[in-house]
């Protein structure tokens, strides 16, 4: 006896609604997640150091991670080519491991490329266009808590004056228990010719707060700066400087 049209209606629609109910499972097993950011600060500093003509910097990237604790990212932010002479944007493309190695202590490493697109040929001809960087880090969590510590090594390249580049970092933080707080306290030092001394090196210090409005708004606001030379009337790219920053997380 064959089916009537209202069993095989049911039928179907348990099948559609079966699939359906399986798609949010499927897509959890996934291996790998998607993640984005974008921001809107009022100075872009790298290292301490003005990228941006001290002028308001829009920024944003992406990231894939997978279980294995590979990942790969991109992220990029507007530039003042007038002071900074690389043209108007950034873009950091980058790719490496992350991963647990004991309880509470995590390993970071990896390569990045700094790229500047739309830099002018002139100063391409003059101080070379994009950066190569090595870097890793380990960081110690416990409760809110957490201190880093990590390098960032360039090898001699042109755009760096065929000269290498270290630098290191300390960097403390901990959220406040109990409210959406986080504080984050960090010292650099830079030895190599990235740097505004005349002894090619330098440190760079920032102090910040952050305040998570929801899940995917936040509020900050730093005190950044670094050591730097200048000669009268100069532009001082190290300059400290209160700064403040609203970035979306997706």
């Amino acid at each position: 006896m064959r089916n009537s049209p209202l069993i095989r209606r049911l039928t179907l629609s348990a099948a559609v609604i079966g699939t359906v109910t399986a798609l949010p499972a499927m897509a959890q097993e996934s291996d790998i997640s998607l993640s984005a950011n974008a921001a809107v600060v009022t100075q872009y500093r790298f290292r301490g150091v003005d990228r941006s003509g001290g002028d308001i910097a829009v920024q944003g990237g992406v990231d894939a991670s997978h279980t294995s604790g590979f990942y790969v990212g991109a992220w990029a932010s507007s530039l003042d080519d007038d002071s900074f002479q690389r043209g108007d944007v950034e873009l950091d493309i980058y790719g490496g491991w992350s991963g647990e190695i004991r309880n509470g202590l995590t390993v970071n490493a990896g390569v990045m490329a700094y790229l500047f697109p739309d830099a002018k040929q002139a100063q391409v001809a003059l101080t070379g266009r994009n950066v190569i960087e090595l870097y890793g880090s380990l960081a110690y969590t416990l409760g809110p808590a957490q201190a880093k510590l990590g390098t960032h090594w360039a090898p001699a390249q042109d755009s760096i004056g065929r000269q290498d580049n270290l630098y290191l970092y300390g960097e403390l933080s901990s959220s406040v228990p109990g409210t959406p707080v986080t504080l984050t306290g960090r010292l650099g030092y830079t030895d190599g010719p990235v740097t505004y001394t005349d002894e090619g090196d330098a440190f760079d210090w920032s102090i910040a707060a952050s305040v998570a409005l929801d899940r995917r708004f936040s509020v900050g606001v730093s005190y950044v700066g670094a050591q730097g030379d200048y000669l009268p009337g100069e532009y001082r790219f190290t300059r400290d400087a209160v700064l403040g920053s609203l970035s979306v997380n997706f």
